[in-house]
């Protein structure tokens, strides 16, 4: 069972709706608008709720919170080779290693 108070949510002033409009990341198509940024958060948490509840009821697969996943600390990321070739040199010319280099920069 998943809580959906671990998700990932957003607050963010709306200017075209003139009120504050919450997000949850892992439900990227749903949103909230309220007047008062507390409510917004509310009302978005109370509806991921009923979403959560409604997919556990029809077995539905259910995103994980970002927040209960784990992660290594790797990825892999590919790049045209005279990039790879630019930034290798600039980490030889500060004098670390390039995972150092592309790690400092991200």
């Amino acid at each position: 069972m998943v809580n959906h108070k671990h998700y990932t949510y957003r607050v963010t002033w709306s200017s075209e709706d003139e009120e504050y409009l919450a997000q949850c990341i892992e439900f990227p198509s749903l949103s909230f608008l309220a007047q008062k940024r507390e409510k917004a958060l509310e009302g978005m948490t109370d509806l991921i709720h009923e979403v959560v509840q409604d997919m556990e009821k029809n077995s539905e697969q259910i995103p994980v919170p970002y927040s209960e996943k784990t992660y290594t600390g790797k990825f892999q990321l590919r790049i045209p080779p005279e990039l790879h070739r630019a930034v290798s040199i600039q980490a030889a010319e500060e004098g670390v290693s390039l995972n150092r280099y592309i790690s400092a920069k991200l």
